[in-house]
């Protein structure tokens, strides 16, 4: 059962000790809630929309089925918080301690999740469209057939990633590190390549058609099958590229 004192309590502000504390289904929009320790505190289906939640203590809180739209949660300890099927459009998570968060089903489309560790975490279910995911730490992260629309993907390390399928229509993947990834039916044709590690990529059958590859390290890349029409290849290291089947292959002068 909800309890009410608490619920005045962080109304009036003057506490921000809410430890273990019941808060399911209480509207909490716009508060304001900067530093305070929620830690372990049952806050499902909450709303908490616009609130400034900044620095807080939130770890192994049931967070499941809340609402965080436009959020402040930016350098908030979540490790071991419940967030699944919650709604984060918009949310402020950069720099957020996201250690074994369960966001299975969570909705964080537009949210700012630069620098944030997301080691590990299974994303197939989650809604990542339109995210900043600028020098976040994806190594483990399961993408297969992720939505990545719109997607900050630069400065990011990808290496080895399997990201077959993935719709990386609109990504920004300047200074990403692509190396060793799994890129198979992916559609980066018109993308702004530059700075990006593509070594030893698995391209085989991709769309790269426009793409400006010159001077770029393509050494062992498998580019079977793929679509070259109008890529510059000028000045690319292809030594032990796989191009059996490329369509319109030509190192342009």
């Amino acid at each position: 059962m909800v309890d009410l004192r608490v619920y005045e309590e962080i109304l009036s502000g003057k506490k921000k000790d809410f430890n273990g504390a019941d808060l399911r289904g209480v509207n909490l929009r716009d508060v304001n809630l900067v530093g305070a320790d929620l830690s372990g505190a049952d806050l499902s289906g909450a709303d908490l929309s616009g609130a400034k939640l900044s620095e807080m203590r939130i770890s192994k809180a049931d967070m499941s089925g809340m609402k965080l739209v436009k959020a402040d949660l930016s350098g908030v300890d979540l490790s071991g918080a419940d967030l699944s099927g919650a709604d984060l459009r918009g949310v402020n998570l950069r720099d957020a301690d996201l250690r074994d968060v369960n966001l299975v089903g969570a909705d964080l489309s537009g949210a700012d999740l630069s620098g944030v560790n997301l080691r590990g975490k299974d994303l197939r279910d989650v809604n990542l469209r339109d995210v900043n995911l600028r020098g976040a730490d994806l190594s483990g992260a399961d993408l297969r057939g992720v939505d990545l629309s719109g997607v900050n993907l630069s400065c990011v390390n990808l290496s080895g990633k399997d990201l077959r399928g993935a719709d990386l229509s609109g990504v920004n993947l300047i200074g990403a590190d692509l190396g060793e990834a799994d890129l198979r039916g992916v559609n980066l044709s018109g993308k702004d390549l530059r700075d990006v590690n593509l070594r030893g990529v698995n391209l085989r059958g991709v769309n790269l058609r426009g793409v400006n590859l010159s001077g770029k390290d393509l050494r062992d890349v498998n580019l079977g099958g793929a679509d070259l029409r109008d890529v510059n290849l000028v000045g690319a290291d292809l030594r032990g590229a796989d191009l059996r089947g490329a369509v319109g292959f030509e190192a342009k002068e």
